[in-house]
């Protein structure tokens, strides 16, 4: 017994040739299912919807009328399957993204303005956090952080290093001196980012590996930007990832200092989770930030 889906297909056949054996052999059944899926769907319906006689075939009024509703609905079931055109570029959906506050206002977003113009039909979800998510869990289509990707679940591509700067305010190096190593640096006033994870500071890491902990800061926030204006203002000293405070060195608002002492750089992953086929507006997405973010965030 044929299905209502396939009475339609068959009827839109029949309703575009000559003949039901025409339809037939365009289709690549007999002419017999032909001719029985139009009388099932001329009972279904309560109306006649071809005039037959022995050498062809006429539609009635109400089958010409039928026939233009059935080829919109077949149009349609076949627009949910492909829903671009073949060789388009056209690309249509949400595309969730996360990615930390700054990075993800000053960077992440304005490198996609232009790929959203190119395509109207494509919609970005913009997650900004600097606590990682859970992206399977929370259906994130794209990630970017940094730091290690140590998950099989993800298609990852490293875009870059991210160094780690410290850095001070012109007033404050005035007022207090420049630190020259760690000692120096623990008997001066430095701000303490608050990791939200478990609401404790988050330790200064420097090259060999070693670690320096404020126990008296003279700011404390969970916001890096924050921390940022805290540090141009001169309250303390600040440890921050190199591209939010770039800005501000380059104006002269902040000073980098103890860069002989700086870590290994961090790196800069853009990643998707590995859960089949991805979308073109995904590829479209994670190819665009792959390409441009290297560009957007390197060091002069």
């Amino acid at each position: 017994m044929l299905n209502r889906l396939e009475i339609l297909k068959i009827f839109a056949a029949a309703s575009a040739s000559p003949t039901f054996r025409e339809a037939a052999r365009r289709l690549g059944v007999s002419p017999q299912v032909v001719t029985r899926a139009v009388r099932e769907l001329e009972q279904s319906l309560g109306e006649t919807l071809f005039h037959r006689s022995t050498r062809r075939i006429q539609i009635t009024a109400f089958g010409q009328s039928f026939a233009l509703k059935a080829q919109a609905a077949l149009g349609a079931v076949d627009g949910l399957f492909d829903p671009m055109e073949v060789g388009s570029d056209e690309a249509i959906g949400t595309v969730r993204i996360t990615a930390p506050s700054g990075l993800g206002r000053h960077y992440v977003q304005p490198q996609l303005t232009d790929l959203m113009t190119r395509h109207p039909g494509l919609v970005l979800d913009l997650r900004l956090s600097d606590t990682p998510s859970v992206v399977v869990d929370e259906q994130i289509d794209i990630g970017v952080r940094a730091g290690m990707i140590g998950d099989n679940r993800f298609v990852a591509r490293v875009i870059g290093p991210l160094p780690i700067w410290v850095v001070g305010s012109p007033v404050l190096i005035e007022r207090m001196g420049e630190p020259r190593n760690l000692k120096d640096l623990e008997a001066m006033p430095v701000t303490s980012l608050i990791d939200r994870t478990n609401g404790r500071p988050w330790p200064w890491i420097f090259r060999g590996e070693r670690h320096f902990l404020p126990h008296s800061p003279a700011f404390v926030t969970d916001d890096t930007e924050v921390e940022i204006e805290a540090a141009c203002t001169g309250i303390g000293f600040s440890q921050c990832t190199e591209y939010l405070v770039r800005p501000h060195v380059e104006s002269g608002r902040l000073v980098r200092i103890l860069s002989r002492l700086e870590p290994e750089p961090w790196k800069l992953h853009v990643y998707r989770p590995q859960r089949g086929p991805v979308p073109k507006r995904i590829r479209l997405v994670f190819d665009e930030l792959v390409t441009k973010l290297p560009c957007a965030t390197r060091r002069d």
